[in-house]
């Protein structure tokens, strides 16, 4: 299998802020602990920063990458064949199309921090799927990525 013409990966990390509030909670921690004395306080410290900083970063940690010919995001690998043209999203179009606009059967890749986003319609009849919704910080390249790789995909079928 050939990589596309134009490979793309994207991680979609969580926000800087959030590794402050990770810090924050390890203080609230400590503080529920500090009656207990210095050691249960540096425990909750560094132990509530700990977790917390965990579970940012497992939040962060979900991908977007166009591989050959299939799209994965997150845990859902897709071909590129069965997808159709992408669909750009500005800030505000994207917060249309997580609200009023969504539809309950779409797959949606949403991290509420990060405002734009990807809308590529599902052509395949079999799939209930009407479409996927990825929200990415460079929508203008995995558009373009989705593109290269479905065009490599039909040459080579």
């Amino acid at each position: 299998m050939q990589l596309a013409a134009a490979p793309y990966e994207e991680r979609l990390t969580a926000p800087r802020s959030w590794w402050l509030i990770s810090f924050l909670v390890g203080v609230s921690a400590a503080l529920i602990l500090l009656p207990f004395g210095t050691l249960p306080m540096l425990g909750g410290l560094a132990g509530g920063t700990a977790v917390a900083a965990v579970a940012a970063s497992a939040y962060g940690s979900v991908r977007i990458r166009v591989v050959g010919d299939s799209l994965i995001a997150g845990d859902a690998r897709i071909p590129v064949a069965a997808l159709g043209e992408a669909e750009i999203l500005d800030a505000e179009e994207a917060r249309a199309w997580r609200t009023h606009k969504a539809d309950t059967r779409a797959f949606l890749l949403l991290r509420a921090y990060i405002p734009t986003a990807v809308r590529v319609p599902v052509t395949d009849p079999q799939d209930p799927t009407p479409y996927l919704y990825l929200s990415t910080r460079e929508p203008e390249l995995l558009a373009q990525a989705l593109r290269a790789a479905k065009a490599e995909a039909e040459t080579e079928a």
